[in-house]
């Protein structure tokens, strides 16, 4: 288990690297995906030890915001992951993992809306009043849609990668899994909930590009 969760560090690290989103000084990329589903996986304290990992790993690599922003960087990734991943904990179905992202968006957006208040000023060196004036109008949509966009990517993604690591026994399978594999409703169901998915994921990079005015960068 070790070493998956060295493996979806890397892979964590390396989205920063692959794609991302730029929307002014703020930027969307996968990580905080690929940690909530590492989080549903193995448990919270992975997702959190993980978010932990790769925002430190970003810091000394490319850090440019200092110490507030590695700060920044842990809040939004371990509050997003580890809310979804301590509720799906407790309720191991596909509700729970709903429900968990569901108060994974708004934990996330109401967890940067303060930190944005009181650590952004401090890291971009401005006052905070012009935070604040940019508070409605880029950093509460910014954050709210990039919290919505990781949790349509954690449902897409999240089903396939257990599927393949129950497959390659890296994780075991339950009596759930024996009795609903391959059954049309289950195949039904499945494709419903990534259709609804793909469609949300389309409509948060809409809301990027046109209403935020964001620029679509690769490999850095």
């Amino acid at each position: 288990m070790l070493c998956m969760a060295a493996l979806f560090c890397a892979l964590a690290y390396a989205s920063t690297f692959i794609m991302h989103i730029k929307v002014g000084f703020l930027t969307f990329d996968i990580k905080d995906a690929v940690v909530t589903i590492a989080g549903l996986l193995f448990g919270p304290i992975y997702a959190l030890v993980i978010s932990v990992t790769v925002a430190l790993l970003e810091f000394i690599s490319m850090g440019e915001t200092g110490f507030w922003g590695l700060l920044m960087d842990i809040l939004s990734t371990a509050t997003f992951a580890t809310t979804c991943a301590l509720i799906y904990k407790y309720k191991k179905n596909l509700w729970g993992a709903i429900i968990g992202l569901l108060a994974s968006v708004f934990a996330m957006t109401a967890v940067m809306v303060v930190g944005n208040i009181f650590i952004t000023p401090i890291y971009m060196g401005v006052p905070r009043a012009q935070v604040l004036a940019i508070l409605p109008t880029l950093l509460l949509p910014f954050n709210f849609i990039k919290a919505i966009l990781n949790s349509a990517i954690v449902m897409i993604l999240y089903k396939p990668a257990s599927t393949a690591m129950k497959a390659a026994r890296v994780l075991p399978r339950s009596s759930a899994d024996n009795g609903n594999t391959g059954s049309k409703k289950t195949i039904a169901f499945s494709l419903i909930i990534s259709s609804v998915a793909l469609l949300v994921g389309a409509i948060c990079v809409v809301v990027f590009f046109v209403f935020l005015g964001g620029s679509f960068q690769i490999w850095g």
